[in-house]
């Protein structure tokens, strides 16, 4: 079992093969599901406020008195049934991210992986040597790699979005380029082919996943 490992051309010249750890990994569909529920959840900004009576302007004098007006008695033109009021139970910032043990995040990074590599959709991409950024020249790059990498969404794996490879295929249409740190579970599953520079994938090969902010052991 390996990926394919695409020459300068773009063209199949042989196998990357993979590490001890992601060939053993089994994949857990239930636990893929859980990791990127999960990192869709701490990607929700969580920044929508509502003011409750406390926090609206105004109300501090009482609108009538109490008795002989034939009205219902009202202590402030703030309360949450007059229009302009506050609001009862409204949202207030927070944070939607759950929490995913860190094994379980890794085994189903490691899995997301290894889908891609049993279905052929994988591809390692050897350094280019491309002097300057050129969309025609990725391109001819991908229309030369194996069909299986025609797949689209097409996700790109580099180590700096300022490189030459990156600038060089983000404006492609339904390709997706992501530094190597950004990528998690969900990026992994949302491409249907992914290309991985070589010194990424000799990262990823044996290591877990990449890190998280939240992760607990």
């Amino acid at each position: 079992m390996a990926a394919h490992l695409l020459s300068k051309t773009g063209k199949a010249s042989g196998s990357a093969d993979i590490g001890e750890a992601l060939a053993e990994q089994a994949i857990k569909p239930h636990l893929i599901h859980e990791a990127v529920t999960a990192e869709m959840a701490w990607r929700r900004a969580g920044t929508h406020s509502t003011k409750t009576r406390s926090d609206v302007r105004g109300g501090g004098k009482k609108p009538w008195r109490q008795k002989g007006t034939g009205r219902a008695r009202a202590g402030s033109s703030r309360s949450p049934i007059w229009t302009g009021g506050g609001i009862t139970f409204g949202p207030h910032p927070r944070s939607y991210g759950g929490k995913v043990n860190r094994k379980a995040h890794q085994q189903a990074f490691r899995g997301a992986l290894k889908a891609h590599v049993e279905r052929g959709t994988i591809a390692v991409m050897e350094p280019t040597g491309w002097d300057a950024p050129s969309t025609k020249r990725a391109g001819d790059y991908l229309a030369a790699a194996p069909a299986e990498l025609a797949a689209r969404p097409l996700l790109v794996v580099v180590t700096e979005s300022a490189s030459i490879e990156a600038l060089s295929f983000r404006n492609m249409r339904d390709v997706r380029v992501l530094e190597a740190r950004d990528i998690e579970t969900v990026d992994i599953m949302a491409g249907r082919s992914v290309l991985v520079e070589r010194d990424v994938w000799d990262r990823w090969n044996g290591a877990a996943a990449p890190s998280q902010d939240g992760d607990d052991a």
